[in-house]
């Protein structure tokens, strides 16, 4: 199956806007309305005074039909935004889920009884195939399923699922053996052993997570959800207390009429917390929406809201903080030789030597000096890295030239009868160890000329992303096998809080639960077999796509960009989920002030003339009261849509100031709001009527 990234969805989509309508409608079905129960309320609100609109034009009330038509078409107007929030944030990821699905086609795969290069295959379809089953990939081809490459190495362009055009290394061993199902070889030739059934690949998981309408509420939604039941109860039994107050207070003043059932299912509309009950589920949805645009997919929204509290971060240093892959960055010559000298022995050194570190000592000599050698010269012996003798190199031009560990070489050397080692290589090597990096001695037959620094580089950007980390107030650890010399100079560089070196399996998990004992949120991003039991430890675990299937099986979250930085974009979006909700939840509250002044004076004015000091918005009549709060309780919920989809702007700062700042803009602007909002509905319903 082939796929292609799928566009961009934009906020309003025409494509999204119609499906999204056709939904809210079958929304309004009780049995898919229960889920939230406030909105529930409202639709049986709704009902009730369509019943009141139909006395009304029978002469059965006492109320115009005009205002009890108007109230009862704009509370179902409430419930049907409510619905329609909901269906648009599901809709947009489920466009999203579409494009991939549209783009995938069927292909074939050479599917092998043994694990061999050159033994037979059949041709079987991607649908037939099972966990456990061997398939041959060649370049050119598409790899038909999940899975661990068990033999070769290829490139793989991943552009299907992470966007990236530039192709990757995926070999046999190490933490770069997982191969997506849809990506296409396109050099060499790998033997695959399949790790998913069709239907449970990576890609299937991928669509049906981004699909909002499969998502499940977290715990924060959840208990939002049982505050809001509990003040809807509360505002029913205070409107259900009402009728018979108000029946009580017109026989005892002996002038006015009592409450009317429209009037007071409008009240408990209006004053129930429907503007977040209505943007809640649309809220979470969109959060996972989001990530996914930064090319990142939450397995629970559970993960996504824990990242927006995490206070420590445990980053592995191959392949997250650094590339993983040493490269050569200078030569240091030694016994009197020249830079230029000790360049045309390593190139010769590791001209035939076809690994990372191999290739980039070529590519330093070709590029600082001028070397235009492509291969070994004719009738020259290779000789292959060992574990014995720890050196790699060509016997050539009746010469020896080789490249190792600093005892090995010194010890090849002594060997061909080399009596004189450069006093001052121990102290080169040394420094090049102590500032973290990988000393690699050259040497031409008893000689030795010098040293090659190969460095493993840190990531660009990586100093940045760890400063405003720090900022967010999440310290950061690096985690990495390398000695404490080695890993110190990494961390000094990458600007980490702190590090533990030597690390074991073991280590990291002992780590991650010491800082959960002590009452931290701990998040955890590894690419590595060695990382998984750490990963299914941690609160929040980003895996690399590029890591191995144990460490994304462990995690909740795949950042398919394998950029350990995006976790400052998760944590970002984990606090713009709690942030708006917050403060939708602010505004939704505050909004009710104005409400009462609006609806509580209108009802009980005939009864009581003195609370005609309350209506401190001038409005026109009692019945243009009620409506005008009804029409703007509607309206709100489909005005505040693009902020529960976008979310609330995060800004690193204090806690303190950041509950300040919200305070200040939806507590302040939810009692502002309603005044203006309801005062100019008023103003127009006064033109009209």
């Amino acid at each position: 199956m082939s796929l292609h990234k799928p566009e961009p969805v934009s906020l309003f989509d025409t494509r999204i806007l119609r499906p999204a309508l056709a939904a809210s409608f079958k929304k309004l079905n009780p049995v898919e309305l229960w889920r939230n129960p406030v909105m529930l309320c409202v639709e049986i609100a709704s009902v009730i005074t369509l019943v009141t609109f139909v006395m009304s034009l029978t002469g059965a009330n006492l109320e115009p039909a005009w205002f009890t038509g108007l109230v009862s078409a704009w509370l179902w107007l409430t419930v049907i935004f409510s619905t329609f929030s909901e269906a648009l944030a599901e809709g947009r990821g489920k466009a999203r889920a579409a494009s991939l699905r549209s783009s995938r086609t069927s292909v074939t795969a050479k599917l092998l009884s043994r694990p061999e290069f050159g033994s037979a295959f059949t041709t079987v379809g991607a649908s037939q195939l099972r966990k456990g089953d061997l398939i041959l990939v060649e370049a050119g081809e598409m790899i038909a399923g999940d899975g661990d490459v068990i033999a070769g190495a290829a490139l793989v362009n991943e552009a299907a699922v992470t966007g990236e055009s530039a192709p990757v290394v995926r070999e046999s061993g190490g933490d770069r053996s997982a191969v997506t199902g849809g990506t296409m070889v396109i050099a060499n030739s790998i033997i695959v052993r399949i790790t998913a059934n069709p239907g449970e690949t990576f890609l299937d998981r991928m669509i049906s997570l981004i699909e909002g309408a499969k998502r499940r509420k977290t715990p924060n939604e959840i208990a939002l959800e049982v505050l809001l039941i509990a003040l809807t109860l509360v505002f029913l039994l205070v409107c259900i207390n009402i009728s018979p107050l108000s029946i009580y207070s017109v026989t005892a003043a002996g002038q006015g009429q009592p409450v009317s059932l429209t009037v007071l299912t409008a009240l408990f509309v209006c004053l129930a917390p429907t503007t977040i009950a209505a943007l809640l589920p649309a809220i979470g949805i969109a959060g996972m929406d989001r990530l996914f645009q930064k090319n990142v997919i939450a397995l629970s929204g559970r993960a996504i809201e824990a990242a927006g509290d995490v206070n420590v971060l445990l980053l592995d240093k191959t392949g997250t903080i650094t590339h993983g892959n040493r490269e050569a960055v200078a030569f240091v010559p030694v016994g009197g030789h020249g830079e230029q000298e000790l360049a045309q022995a390593a190139l010769m050194a590791s001209i035939a030597d076809e690994t990372p570190e191999g290739r980039s000592i070529v590519a330093l000599a070709r590029q600082n000096y001028g070397f235009v050698m492509e291969a070994p010269p004719a009738g020259a012996e290779v000789i292959d890295f060992s574990a014995e003798t720890r050196l790699s190199g060509i016997n050539a031009h009746g010469e020896q030239f080789r490249k190792g560990a600093s005892d090995a070489t010194v010890a090849f050397v002594k060997k061909l009868g080399g009596t004189t080692i450069p006093a001052e290589l121990a102290e080169v090597v040394h420094k090049i160890a102590r500032a973290g990096a990988t000393p690699l001695v050259v040497c031409r037959t008893s000689e030795i000329i010098g040293v090659v620094n190969l460095k493993d580089i840190v990531k660009t950007g990586i100093q940045e992303r760890f400063l405003q980390l720090r900022s967010m107030g999440i310290k950061t650890v690096m985690i990495t096998g390398d000695n404490p010399l080695t890993a110190a100079a990494i961390a000094a560089e990458a600007q980490v809080d702190d590090f533990l070196a030597q690390a074991k399996p073991e280590d990291k998990l002992r780590l991650i639960r010491e800082n959960q004992e002590a009452g931290f949120m701990v998040a955890m991003t590894g690419d590595g077999t060695n990382d998984a039991p750490a990963l299914a430890q941690a609160d929040v675990a980003v895996a690399m796509n590029t890591g191995t299937q144990p460490a994304r099986e462990a995690a909740n979250i795949i950042d398919l960009d394998s950029n350990p930085t995006k976790l400052l974009d998760i944590v970002e979006v984990g606090k713009q989920i709690l942030m708006t909700r917050g403060n939708l939840t602010t505004f939704s509250i505050s909004n009710d002030v104005a409400k009462y002044f609006a609806i509580i004076p209108a009802m009980m004015i005939s009864v009581y003339p003195q609370l005609g000091a309350l209506n401190v918005m001038h409005l026109a009549t009692p019945l243009s009261a009620i409506l005008s709060a009804v029409i703007f309780n509607a309206l709100i919920i489909p005005l505040l849509v693009p902020l529960a989809l976008r979310g609330t702007k995060f800004r690193p700062m204090p806690a303190e100031r950041l509950l300040i700042h919200n305070l200040l803009i939806y507590g302040a602007g939810g009692l502002v709001a309603p005044f203006v909002g309801i005062k100019a509905i008023d103003m127009v319903i006064g033109m009209l009527v």
